[in-house]
């Protein structure tokens, strides 16, 4: 049998947390333009010319090129970075085996 014990100040800090960053996410994306310039992404994710280019040219990136210069969706972007961010999965799965007794 397995036996799992919270901590319920542990749990309250992790929910406050998930909340407070999803509240900044939203914020921030409100006040992004829908569509991002090459300039936009790349000071919006710090990003330099190499890695930008580098981004740009994966088939798995959310770049449209129909426009005559390449832009990208600001709401696929943030799919995108969800889709490819492993720290959570890794964390996630780290912090449950601390609470497995």
């Amino acid at each position: 049998m397995l036996k799992v014990t919270l901590d319920a100040d542990q749990l309250q800090q992790l929910i406050n947390d998930a909340v407070d960053k999803a509240i900044e996410r939203h914020a921030l994306k409100d006040q992004l333009d829908p569509v991002l310039t090459r300039k936009q992404f790349m000071d919006l994710t710090g990003v330099g010319e190499t890695k930008c280019a580098e981004l740009f040219n994966r088939e798995d990136f959310p770049v449209c090129r129909e426009f005559g210069y390449p832009r990208v969706r600001t709401e696929k972007l943030f799919e995108w970075m969800d889709e490819h961010t492993n720290w959570v999965k890794d964390n996630i799965d780290r912090e449950a085996k601390l609470r497995v007794i």
